[in-house]
């Protein structure tokens, strides 16, 4: 059976589609156990360079695996550049978070805080993001932030936000607040539910995350690839 799921991990790997950064940088998720798309997570552990807090809490996961039943597909970077460079934006100056179609608007210059880009979907990774979800179907996606020091959602990713707020023991509160422009989760709140269902952001507080709260964020990660998307 051991054998079974780690080709099944494999196979799904495989049909992955793999990316590049404007600098080149490969962009390529980690799958870990394999299931049916009912729980099946995605986990990005840095979209701006910096707010790179996600990143031990990615390299965690990897190590911990994915409970029984379930499937935990790790994006440690989306945006490489940035998180190579320490820089919110890509190596175009865009931030990755306000390059999706829904809600799209024109925002700022280049290398301004929250640069749009020249129209939606004008990044490669943008654009690899797209691609990714539309080829794995994930029932939910975590994305971590910073620096807020809650979870926030909208839309039907709110229960499935809930519930990892309470995963996570009260460690960080929950809080619904609707979908800036342009960003990712409001494009995959977007999609049909059988395409992706809920999308929310975790906003670690500032800083570097102490070592010893990692492994809740870990639990609380795996618990909610065992409970799926709630409706």
């Amino acid at each position: 059976m051991h054998a079974v799921r780690l080709l099944l991990t494999a196979l799904l790997a495989s049909a992955l589609p793999v990316g590049h950064s404007v600098q080149g940088r490969a962009l390529a998720p980690v799958v870990l156990g394999s299931a049916p798309p009912a729980h099946r997570l995605l986990v990005v552990g840095c979209i701006h360079g910096t707010e790179p807090a996600g990143l031990p809490i990615v390299r965690a996961l990897r190590a911990a695996g994915a409970p029984a039943g379930t499937e935990i597909v790790l994006l440690p970077a989306l945006n490489a550049d940035g998180c190579a460079a320490g820089t919110r934006w890509n190596a175009h100056g865009v931030d990755l978070n306000r390059n999706y179609a829904s809600g799209w608007r024109r925002l700022g210059a280049p290398f301004s805080v929250e640069y749009s880009g020249p129209r939606p979907g004008s990044e490669p990774e943008t654009r690899y993001f797209m691609r990714l979800v539309r080829a794995l179907h994930p029932a939910v996606t975590v994305f971590f932030h910073q620096h807020e020091n809650r979870i926030r959602a909208w839309g039907r990713s709110r229960a499935t936000a809930r519930r990892f707020a309470a995963l996570l023991g009260g460690m960080l509160r929950y809080a619904s607040v609707p979908w800036p422009h342009g960003t990712a989760p409001a494009w995959q709140n977007h999609l049909p539910a059988g395409v992706s269902g809920a999308s929310f952001v975790v906003e670690l507080p500032a800083g570097a995350l102490p070592a010893r709260v990692v492994p809740r964020y870990v639990r609380a990660v795996r618990g909610l690839a065992s409970s799926g998307y709630v409706r």
